[in-house]
């Protein structure tokens, strides 16, 4: 009788293992920073010194913003789009996400625009599409 018991309750712990979680309508966290909110209030010139700022601090190289703004939210990033132009060479899209923390990440578009396959909905970032420009002009301080 012990014997079958032991199993009973064995077997009825291992169906619980096997049981999927329960689904709770969790309301998702937004986060943000003051840094976040001022980059939404500069205009055209100081945006693009903002943006070639963080290019610059990632390692990477942009001679002339003529192009920027914000294209969205990532999780809790927001994401800037910078269009850079080179003496010589061919101009990039670079894709600024500005952290709560106040860090900044940058990613080239083209490897955004690339995309993976294998990444669910909520984890592909949106494309390099500028949805909200500055006030201004990029080159000129007026």
């Amino acid at each position: 009788m012990r014997r079958f018991l032991t199993l009973a309750l064995l077997s009825t712990l291992a169906t619980a293992c096997n049981e999927p979680p329960q689904q709770t309508n969790r309301t998702p966290i937004k986060v943000t920073s003051a840094e976040q909110q001022q980059l939404h209030q500069l205009d055209a010139f100081n945006l693009a010194i903002g943006l070639k700022r963080a290019i610059y601090d990632a390692g990477y190289t942009c001679k002339r913003i003529t192009d920027a703004g914000f294209v969205g939210t990532w999780k809790n990033n927001d994401m800037w789009m910078a269009h850079c132009i080179y003496e010589k060479g061919t101009p990039r899209d670079w894709a600024v996400f500005a952290g709560p923390d106040g860090s900044a990440q940058v990613r080239d578009c083209a490897d955004i625009k690339a995309g993976n396959p294998q990444l669910s909905a909520d984890q592909v970032i949106p494309e390099c599409v500028i949805r909200q420009r500055p006030k201004g002009s990029f080159t000129e301080l007026k």
